[in-house]
């Protein structure tokens, strides 16, 4: 809303501009007056804001140099000056402005993990209240679908837990009796009675709603390279400037004052650094298109600077590195085909709403006659044992394996393995798990040749498993078991271990990495099946999903500097030059003017190399 009101104003003034410079009335100080309206419109905000700075103890800033210069083109009759540079000038504040990031103060509010009740149970009533209320001890029951509210130990009720919001991990916990319960899982099917253990200001959820509205008072920012260039160069050309007016009519015989003032306010004109301002922020932006092109999205130029400075990388796992989908991985028969044995485990699993006979019956893909099964029992903690055209079929876990005295051939990879047997002997096995992304490996190694000095994975999987990933994809170190809190305080550590110029991103994709996006350097979001809190409080986002992205963005991010340094370096040292010829009277208001365009001219074209 800001932007655009910024944009009304300075569309507004252009037009007043262009017709107070092509219409030319009768009498002159119609023309003056446009052009001051023109000014007033576009510069007024710069002009008070230099003041207000002034009283603070903040004189030479980029505000008070655009105050003067104008100011001073106005003192010596050049009114289409003036307006023409305050223009130049709030066009690239425009720009910069657009570039900072608008939305992380939003993240908690698409959170979807705050609970909106607690079904608490108080005799045989049962009332739905604001977990805020509810007292340690009590008892809250969860429903099939709802989301846990509070911090508890399960005292009655089995089920299966989508713990997502908290870990990132796909596979859904199985929780019973006397098992610790978080807040912020969604409850898939059993009906559970939980006793409150935390009140809610202490519960899983509202730690990772502080963390996430706090993390990003943390964040470290780039500081404005115009506002340290200010810092030296205000005071350097408004002494000299002061000089120019002062010095020579005192000292060079004949020299009129009025002479060396207008040349003064001259030199004050023509060292407004148009082009600096125009093609720093269309530098960035040049980059920010041109990465948005190869799906990925950049909130700011600060982050894309950054970004060039990368030391550290450290990522999640599920749906980051890995696809984040809980699927068949492998069929191994024995004596049987892939596809009967799948059909006979997809049958047995027909009545059963677990994500592991989910995924079976996925795999399968056909559609199961329920005729040809008579029968189905549920082994507890083991597996299901059904009858189908006639025959025993048992499906399950190692467990089961040794409980029916079935000899099968153990599977030692990383997964959850389903055991079957048919008519009690062993007939093969089913792999279900998590599956790398294909492009992963290329991503960590591009990162290493790149000089990356440490990649690190966090995740809340088993030890097992989180290790096995580390390992086939060459990660330098991984940390397992973690919740949000403790994602925080590995990055918070490894932030310590970095150089004062580097920088650490942190990739992740779930409700559960906001916090540590919004506490890293950069945080990168995989936008493409990422929660919507993850790429709000991200600072990238990559909608491809794909995590080799983050070597194209990097790349970006090295070209978009090398581009933008060439333009400070080139607008620096031709602003110094005719500085210097405006000093000496040998360049007219105008004709510096022209030279300022045109160097903004080259520097926007040399700009917009980073769009390709």
């Amino acid at each position: 809303m800001k932007n655009y009101k910024e944009l009304i104003k300075i569309v507004i003034a252009f037009v007043l501009f262009l017709l107070a410079l092509i219409v030319k009335f009768s009498n002159e100080w119609i023309n003056k007056g446009i052009y001051i309206i023109a000014y007033l419109i576009v510069g007024l905000d710069i002009v008070l804001k230099a003041i207000r700075n002034i009283f603070k103890g903040k004189v030479f800033d980029e505000n008070f140099l655009m105050t003067i210069a104008t100011i001073g083109a106005f003192a010596i009759g050049e009114f289409p000056e003036a307006v023409a540079v305050m223009l130049f000038y709030q066009v690239g504040e425009l720009f910069q402005d657009y570039a900072v990031d608008k939305s992380r103060k939003s993240i908690a509010n698409l959170m979807d993990i705050r609970p909106d009740y607690a079904n608490v149970k108080r005799g045989e009533e049962i009332s739905k209240i604001n977990p805020e209320e509810v007292k340690i001890g009590e008892t809250i029951i969860v429903k099939p679908g709802e989301k846990v509210p509070l911090d508890g130990t399960v005292i009655k009720g089995t089920s299966m837990l989508d713990t997502s919001s908290l870990t990132g991990e796909s596979l859904p916990r199985e929780v019973k009796e006397n098992d610790d319960i978080l807040s912020g899982c969604i409850n898939q099917n059993g009906l559970l009675e939980i006793k409150v253990t935390k009140e809610f200001g202490q519960s899983t959820v509202s730690k990772i709603l502080d963390l996430v509205e706090n993390a990003s008072s943390k964040k470290s920012k780039s500081e404005n390279f115009i506002t340290k260039f200010a810092k030296y160069y205000t005071p350097a050309v408004v002494i000299i400037a002061i000089l120019l007016a002062a010095i020579p009519p005192l000292v060079i015989e004949g020299a009129e004052f009025t002479d060396w003032l207008y040349r003064a306010l001259t030199f004050l004109v023509v060292s407004c650094p148009c082009a600096l301002v125009i093609s720093i922020p269309l530098g960035f932006f040049g980059g920010i298109g041109g990465a948005s092109k190869r799906g990925i999205l950049v909130k700011g130029s600060n982050y894309l600077e950054a970004l060039s400075n990368t030391e550290i990388v450290v990522f999640d796992k599920t749906g980051t590195l890995t696809q984040g989908v809980f699927e068949v991985q492998k069929i191994e028969p024995k004596g049987i085909g892939k596809e009967e044995l799948l059909k006979y485990v997809a049958y047995a699993e027909n009545y059963s709403n677990h994500p592991i006979a989910l995924s079976v019956k996925k795999a399968y893909g056909k559609e199961i006659d329920t005729k040809l099964i008579s029968n189905t029992e549920e082994l507890s903690g083991l597996g299901v044992n059904a009858k189908i055209q006639d025959k025993s079929i048992l499906v399950g876990n190692e467990k089961l394996m040794k409980e029916k005295n079935i000899e099968y051939t153990k599977c030692n990879e990383i997964g959850t393995i389903i055991y079957i047997a048919i008519n009690n002997k062993f007939a093969g096995y089913i792999l279900i798990a998590d599956k790398i992304k294909e492009d992963s490996k290329i991503a960590i190694q591009e990162l290493k040749k790149k000089g990356i000095r440490k990649t690190v994975m966090l995740t809340g999987d088993r030890k097992d498993v989180g290790e096995v990933v580390s390992k086939e994809l060459g990660l330098d170190e991984v940390y397992t078991e973690l919740l949000p809190d403790g994602k925080v305080k590995k990055v918070e550590e490894l932030m310590k271990t970095k150089t004062q110029k580097g920088k650490l991103v942190f990739v992740g994709d779930g409700i559960n990495d906001a916090p540590v996006l919004a506490l890293a350097d950069i945080g990168i979001a995989m936008g493409g099946l990422g929660a919507d809190s993850a790429i709000e409080a991200a600072d990238i986002a990559i909608m491809t999903d794909e995590p080799s992205r983050i070597n194209d963005a990097m790349k970006i991010s090295k070209k978009t500097m090398k581009i933008v340094k060439q333009n400070i370096v080139f607008a620096i040292a031709i602003k110094i030059l005719v500085l210097i010829l405006s000093a000496f009277g040998l360049s007219t208001m105008w004709e510096a003017v022209f030279a300022d365009v045109g160097v903004s001219v080259i520097a926007i074209i040399n700009s917009l190399r980073a769009l390709k």
